[in-house]
């Protein structure tokens, strides 16, 4: 497909704060024969982009805001060094003072704090030269999907003597790095680690090790190291995995296809919201204990009330009237476990100005992890075969956000905007709590 660097500045603007960039070697230039670094998905048909063009995007983007919360760049490095001499002089050059170069002795030391690095541009990547290759790349990591005998198997290849291969990084890349990438073996080695390596897990893992009861240890790396998540290679259709199992463990980067609005995406869009869309959120207080804590959980009651301005799917002008109605789902985790569920109302026919649903429906939910948990309203427009019910529009609220009595939720369109036929369109919703959601 083609691929575009206004699609860049549109994850800024809906609040991604972390991207990723898969780097390759390019052509040359025919004037001054210099190396042309470019960004792609490799090995597949999308169009290239060069890379000095996004680090532009990047610098008019802080230029334009320069209170924003530090923008990650994830390098999947795959190019040689002579182009990443080039990589590395386009970031200095481009980005100037808004580039976060780390100095050596601070490395010893906890990591610089949002607040600190507000305005910057920070690299993941690799930081040691001539480091081996124990992880950089999604690629690498993606190993880790496989079963445990399969990575029993591994272990024994790897201790029998198998040479690891050696990474080529330029130096001059390497001293503008800050996260650099390790590949995870236990979570002993991890702690030891200095704190501003850090480990990426395809979202196959994620569920491997909550299964395996890891997840309080996880919890614990998570408060002075960084990880992040990442959909599976298997997932060929751009689809995403929902983040609830990352952000329960700590994890402070869970990435997503921000170009497919699925529920999952719209999910991550209601945690961030909570924040106003900066893309950064403090963590629960929970996820901050030495100790070992259960989850707090509740019970909770939900009735849909009324809707008002509607718009029709899309949101188009012309069309019949529609006939709306809401699907309410829960997103949770419960004993290292995604739990989602999900209950719809009834249709209201022929009216999407000011539809009233069954005031006498309730719907109950029993919250597990009311940290994490995400509630989302969504609107669909019935028609004749389910499978072509169209969506209107949607909200995801935290549960942790969402407080007793007759609330109104602003409703957003696929790409969490409200403007033009979306300015005015809400649900009015009645909310019960077994008990109080307030955060320790």
């Amino acid at each position: 497909g083609l691929s575009s660097v206004e699609m860049y500045s549109k994850a800024l603007y809906r609040g991604c704060r972390c991207i990723e960039l898969d780097i390759w070697d390019g052509g040359k230039d025919e004037f001054n024969g210099n190396p042309i670094p470019i960004v792609y998905h490799g090995h597949t048909m999308v169009s290239k982009i060069l890379f000095e063009d996004i680090i532009k995007a990047l610098q008019v983007f802080l230029m334009l805001h320069p209170k924003s919360y530090p923008l990650i760049l994830s390098l999947e490095n795959h190019c040689s060094v002579p182009y990443q001499q080039v990589m590395a002089l386009q970031l200095k050059s481009i980005l100037g003072k808004q580039l976060y170069v780390p100095e050596e002795s601070s490395l010893t030391e906890p990591l610089p704090s949002p607040l600190q690095l507000r305005g910057k541009v920070v690299l993941k990547g690799r930081r040691p030269v001539g480091a081996i290759d124990e992880y950089d790349t999604d690629s690498d990591a993606a190993d880790d999907d496989m079963t445990d005998i399969q990575s029993v198997w591994t272990e024994k290849s790897t201790v029998s003597g198998k040479t690891p291969k050696i990474v080529k990084i330029a130096p001059e890349l390497a001293k503008l790095t800050l996260f650099h990438g390790l590949k995870f073996k236990t979570w002993a080695d991890s702690n030891d680690a200095l704190m501003n390596h850090m480990h990426s897990f395809s979202e196959s893992r994620v569920t491997s090790l909550c299964k395996r009861n890891q997840t309080h240890k996880w919890i614990q790396y998570n408060q002075t190291h960084m990880s992040r998540t990442f959909p599976s290679g298997a997932r060929i259709d751009s689809s995403n995995y929902s983040p609830i199992l990352a952000w329960s463990t700590g994890c402070q980067m869970a990435a997503l296809n921000i170009q497919t609005p699925d529920e999952a995406l719209l999910v991550n869009d209601g945690r961030f919201r909570e924040n106003g869309g900066v893309g950064y959120v403090l963590k629960p207080s929970i996820l901050m204990m030495k100790e070992e804590t259960e989850p707090r959980s509740t019970h909770l009651e939900v009735k849909i009330l009324s809707g008002s301005c509607l718009p029709k799917p899309g949101g188009v002008s012309i069309g019949d009237c529609i006939d709306p109605y809401v699907k309410i789902s829960l997103f949770d985790c419960h004993e290292g476990k995604e739990v989602e569920s999900s209950q719809t109302t009834n249709i209201v026919f022929k009216n999407g100005f000011s539809p009233i649903w069954k005031f006498e429906d309730s719907f109950h939910f029993d919250v597990k992890n009311s940290s994490v948990a995400v509630m989302q309203w969504t609107i669909w427009d019935k028609n004749s075969l389910p499978r072509d019910d169209e969506f209107i529009a949607s909200a995801s609220v935290p549960i942790s956000c969402m407080r007793q009595g007759i609330r109104s939720v602003k409703l957003f369109d696929q790409n969490m905007t409200r403007s033009g036929a979306f300015d005015f369109a809400s649900l009015l919703v009645l909310v019960k709590f077994e008990q109080s959601q307030v955060e320790i």
